[in-house]
């Protein structure tokens, strides 16, 4: 017997995607697995991103749990992954690999 499919603000794959699933965010998380913490080194690294998104996104994967803002010395912040935004990084491992696999552009010959 099967069971109906939860709806999505209750289904546990809904919810991780409604986090990853964002453009920019798991360059984010990469980043800052890599120790680039402030906001100027992930604005250098993110090739595209404007200063409003990062600082909009950066707000709400703090909001989320998975960032934490640490203000230092002279009002210049780092971020750090939290253990929740820790956990994350085996996915982002995985989707790296799958696009060196199948989306490279000899994969897509």
């Amino acid at each position: 017997m099967r069971t109906a499919p939860l709806p999505p603000e209750r289904c546990p794959l809904a919810q991780t995607a409604e986090i990853l699933c964002d453009r920019w965010t798991p360059l984010i998380l990469r980043d800052l697995a890599r120790g680039l913490g402030r906001f100027s080194e992930l604005e250098r690294s993110i090739r595209g991103i404007s200063p409003k998104t990062l600082s909009t996104r950066l707000k709400q994967l703090e909001a989320a749990g998975l960032i934490r803002r640490i203000d230092e010395h002279a009002g210049r912040p780092r971020y750090e992954l939290t253990p929740r935004g820790q956990a994350l990084l085996p996915l982002i491992r995985a989707m790296r690999e799958y696009g060196r696999m199948w989306l490279s552009a000899s994969a897509l010959q």
